[in-house]
C-alpha cells in the first residue's frame, strides 16, 4: 500500500505485480493502512490533515509493517526522525518511480529473509525471548512489538552475545547488501530498540552496549544463551 500521489509510482509498482491502494493525506492513508493491512507502506512525510511522521507513529504503536518514507528534506537529522519513530528505509525526493520500486523489492526482500531454515527457531537471551518463526519477541513475558528492522537486528545480536558487531556488519546482516544509506541509520535502529526493551516489564536499555569506535554489543547476564531449533 502507497499512500502517495505519484501516480507514476504506482504504474512502477503495479508493473512489478504489487496492488497499489493510495490515499491523498495522512488520515485517510492511516484509516487505509488498518482497513487494508498491506506487506509494505510508502509514506509521504509531507501529508495534509496528518503528516507523515504523525501516522507512522500511529502505525508503530499497532503494527510492524515495513514503512519507506519519503522526505523531500535533506537534512540527516530529519531522516534520522523517521527512523527513528521506525521507518525501516527512506527515499529523498526527488526520486524516479525506479528508484522507488528498487526500494520497495529490497526491504520486501530483507523482510522475506528474516526466518532462516539453518537458524535456531528460539533465542533467549536474560529477560528476552525471540520466536523467529512466529516473529514473537517477549520481555519477562511480556510481548514487545518491534518492526521488521528492529527485529533482525535484535536476532543478529542474540545469536552471539558478547560479540561487537560494526556498523558496517549489520548494515551488511540487518539491512541487506542492497541497502543505500548512511551509518548513522543503525544508530537509530538501535536507540530505537533500546527504548523498547526499556519500556518493557523489567526491561533494560542497558542490554545492548555501545563499544564506542567499535559497534554495537548484547550483553549476557547469566552467561551463554539457550536457543533450540
Amino acid at each position: 500500500m502507497t499512500p502517495t500521489s505519484s501516480n507514476l509510482s504506482g504504474l512502477y509498482l503495479e508493473r512489478d505485480g504489487y496492488r497499489v491502494l493510495t490515499a491523498g493525506d495522512g488520515a485517510t492513508g492511516l484509516s487505509l493502512a488498518r482497513q487494508e493491512r498491506p506487506d509494505l507502506v510508502v509514506l509521504d512525510l509531507m501529508l495534509p490533515l496528518l503528516n507523515g511522521l504523525d501516522v507512522c507513529r500511529a502505525l508503530r504503536e499497532e503494527s510492524a509493517v515495513p514503512i519507506i518514507m519519503l522526505t523531500a528534506r535533506v537534512e540527516e537529522e530529519d531522516r534520522l526522525g523517521g527512523l527513528d519513530l521506525g521507518a525501516d528505509d527512506y527515499v529523498t525526493k526527488p526520486f524516479s518511480p525506479r528508484e522507488l520500486a528498487a526500494r520497495v523489492r529490497a526491504v520486501l526482500r530483507r523482510a522475506a529473509r528474516d526466518n532462516p531454515a539453518d537458524e535456531p527457531q528460539m533465542l533467549t537471551v536474560g529477560p528476552v525471548e525471540l520466536d523467529r518463526q512466529y516473529r514473537r519477541v517477549r520481555v519477562n513475558g511480556a510481548e514487545l512489538r518491534l518492526t521488521p528492522t528492529e527485529f533482525r537486528l535484535l536476532a543478529l545480536l542474540m545469536r552471539r552475545p558478547g560479540r561487537i558487531f560494526t556498523r558496517d556488519e549489520i548494515i551488511d546482516r540487518v539491512l541487506g547488501d542492497d541497502y543505500d544509506g548512511f551509518d548513522r541509520t543503525v544508530d537509530a535502529h538501535v536507540s530505537s530498540l533500546r527504548r523498547k526493551l526499556s519500556a518493557a516489564p523489567g526491561g533494560s536499555s542497558r542490554l545492548i552496549r555501545t563499544v564506542y569506535g567499535s559497534g554495537y554489543r548484547l550483553d549476557h547476564p547469566t552467561g551463554v544463551p539457550s536457543t533450540t531449533g
